[in-house]
């Protein structure tokens, strides 16, 4: 069954939690805002290296344009090991976690507070782990939107590590590096001034320089594009994914290389146009509506408000050509699999259209679309 807006129209008011999840891999802190129910899932987040969950995501859902989604939604903050605000450092002899260990620490938090299921949000090093979490455990995601995502191996500090002298002090500045573009290093220096006393002050040093190689140290994510008419064994996410960049993001080219793979018919690529290396700093409100477009696809919040965000939309893979004024035509229609509620998903075509003012709901299943914003 899905879910109506008239499930929600109970005052939201938010209990928040924090809590230390002990797991086979280290204790991982989390921050759970308000108490799960059975019938919807909850919102997950995972922060990138060198942040947290209060500097990675605080603003973002403080901002206005969020309420709706948090009146709607119990959100779960997670911190990888060590991570969080005022962490003491890691053990001596504790050996941080792979990605992929990290990944498995989620099921142990879902457990841990009774959580049936979840829309993950997740930047870099956070997107790269929710990813290899919903590969391994589809039945626990239902939508995945992820910013800056990398599925390779390759690191930026293979080559950072050989330019920089003294691994201690060069973390901060890798880490910039890898959040900020070099026109967002050049020009915005209030941002990159804020965002480098985060790094230094609200993460312990030691602890941040244990994750930061651990996410240096990743493998493939080894997901392949299902091809027409090919296998259907293939490795893939089985949910809808959202992938999200801002156009002068020094990780744009990753993005554009895990779309290459992801299935066409489930993935969404966002371009955001005058966004940096933190689209939910860089452009909070775009990024909230993208959000609930997705949302809305996978069937909740039919009725949400929603304010008008104007695209200009390029195509790429299977999408039909001839882009210019085009819009969105959707239609909805509900799946039920085996042992699962019915869900209402998004089917989408590409129209020639010569107004292109009507702005639909963000598609849970695209064809390959690349949307700029």
């Amino acid at each position: 069954m899905v879910l109506e807006d008239s499930e929600y129209d109970s005052v939201f008011e938010a209990e928040v939690t924090e809590d230390n999840v002990e797991t086979p891999f280290g204790t991982v802190h989390c921050s759970m805002i308000g108490i799960p129910k059975e019938n919807r899932p909850v919102i997950l987040t995972f922060h990138d290296i060198g942040l947290n969950h209060k500097t990675c995501f605080d603003g973002f859902f403080s901002h206005e344009d969020m309420q709706e989604i948090t009146r709607h939604f119990v959100v779960c903050h997670v911190n990888a090991p060590g991570q969080q605000e005022c962490a003491s450092t890691l053990p001596t002899g504790y050996t941080y976690p792979s990605m992929d260990q990290l990944s498995e620490t989620l099921p142990i938090v879902l457990k841990h507070f009774n959580i049936k299921s979840v829309i993950g949000l997740a930047i870099g090093a956070g997107a790269y782990i929710l990813a290899r979490f919903a590969l391994n455990h589809p039945d626990l995601v239902e939508g995945l939107v992820l910013i800056n995502v990398s599925a390779q191996a390759e690191g930026w500090m293979d080559w950072a590590a050989h330019k920089f002298s003294g691994w201690a002090h060069a973390v901060p500045d890798m880490v910039i590096s890898h959040l900020f573009g070099k026109e967002e290093i050049h020009n915005n220096h209030d941002l990159i001034a804020t965002f480098r006393h985060h790094i230094t002050t609200s993460i312990n040093q030691t602890n941040l320089q244990q994750f930061v190689k651990s996410y240096n140290s990743r493998r493939h994510l080894d997901i392949e594009r299902p091809s027409a008419g090919g296998t259907v064994n293939v490795k893939t996410l089985k949910c809808p994914a959202l992938l999200v960049v801002g156009d002068s993001s020094p990780a744009v080219d990753a993005v554009v290389d895990c779309n290459s793979k992801m299935n066409p018919t489930k993935t969404t690529f966002l371009k955001m146009a005058d966004c940096g290396g933190l689209p939910q700093v860089d452009q909070p409100a775009k990024l909230a509506e993208a959000f609930k477009y997705f949302i809305q696809g996978l069937g909740y919040m039919s009725s949400a408000g929603m304010t008008r965000l104007s695209r200009s939309r390029t195509a790429s893979g299977n999408s039909v050509s001839s882009m210019d004024a085009s819009r969105l035509r959707t239609r909805t229609r509900t799946h039920t699999g085996e042992g699962q509620r019915g869900r209402s998903h998004t089917d989408v075509s590409m129209e020639s259209a010569s107004n292109s003012s009507v702005e639909p709901a963000l598609p849970a299943t695209i064809h390959s679309t690349e949307v700029s914003c």
